[in-house]
């Protein structure tokens, strides 16, 4: 187990002794890294399923959508279908259906999240003076001419709103680097025009937090979240009222879960995410160890 004290603050560092009804796994950084799963995630989603229990997996970030994770998943070992994967293209989508179908949107994103807003018949425009909508989201196609679009319709027409699909700051990559996320288009566009973002639809926000609950249909007490991230996994799970299970395979060290504040504080603090499954239920899995 974990051996720094500062991961065994408030009963975090403990390996769980019990089963969950419902397991919900963050993707980047807890399931895999880059194109490589990581070490025990096969086997421990295998297990979750020999012991029929429901799984789920949701990640923030919207430049693929679920059809696209899942296919993924498959590649990588772990077979999944869409339905089993929350990411903030849906999220995004169904909170414009639900909240603003006659909206006009102008989204600062990829293929994916474009392709399903159009999908849900969601129209799309870059001309400021019909947009209702801004969306700030990961695009790595970001420049100077999308960021006056912005500008125009949220400053000089005065008639649009700012949302966002995720609020992470930066996406993490195999060897410790990142690239700027969707924050950063937020912050650039809120610099500029002194308009708030006013919705997240990624984690921790309340709107994926109750798809999650809805996909899962489970009471917060039989479900959870496992993941590498304080400020959106571990507090999301928190905010829910469900335990939260922070693995040291992605963002956070040692050092940063030292420094974090009650609200993002893991029930427990695992090395890799095989440590989830009960020791007692080793042997009926057959794990000789905790090794792949």
């Amino acid at each position: 187990m974990v051996s720094d004290p500062a991961l065994d603050a408030g009963g975090a560092g403990r390996a769980p002794d019990r089963l969950y009804e419902g397991y919900i796994f963050d993707l980047d950084g807890t399931i895999y890294l880059g194109d490589a799963l990581l070490p025990g995630a096969r086997r421990l989603i295998a297990a979750l399923r020999r012991l029929d229990k429901r799984v789920l997996f949701l990640s923030n970030n919207p430049t693929s959508d679920p059809a696209m994770y899942a296919a993924k998943l498959t590649r990588l070992g772990i077979t999944a279908e869409p339905g089993a994967v929350i990411n903030t293209v849906q999220t995004m989508t169904e909170w414009l259906l639900r909240h603003h179908p006659d909206a006009t949107v102008f989204a600062i994103g990829e293929a994916p999240l474009k392709r399903a807003l159009a999908a849900a018949g969601i129209r799309q425009s870059d001309d400021p003076a019909e947009i209702d909508i801004v969306i700030a989201s990961y695009d790595r196609t970001f420049e100077y001419r999308k960021l006056q679009i912005a500008f125009d319709a949220l400053w000089f027409h005065r008639r649009a709103r700012l949302v966002t699909t995720n609020p992470d700051r930066y996406c993490p990559f195999p060897g410790g680097r990142g690239e700027p996320d969707a924050a950063a288009i937020v912050a650039a566009i809120e610099a500029c025009t002194g308009v708030r973002c006013e919705v997240n639809t990624g984690k921790p926000g309340p709107i994926m937090l109750e798809t999650a609950r809805r996909a899962l249909g489970l009471d917060p007490d039989d479900c959870v979240m496992v993941g590498d991230r304080l400020h959106t996994d571990i507090r999301m799970a928190r905010d829910a009222g469900m335990a939260g299970a922070l693995v040291l395979t992605g963002e956070t060290t040692p050092a940063a879960l030292a420094d974090a504040g009650a609200e993002d504080r893991p029930t427990w603090v695992l090395e890799r995410i095989d440590r989830l499954l009960p020791v007692a239920l080793w042997r009926e899995c057959g794990w000789a160890d905790r090794e792949d």
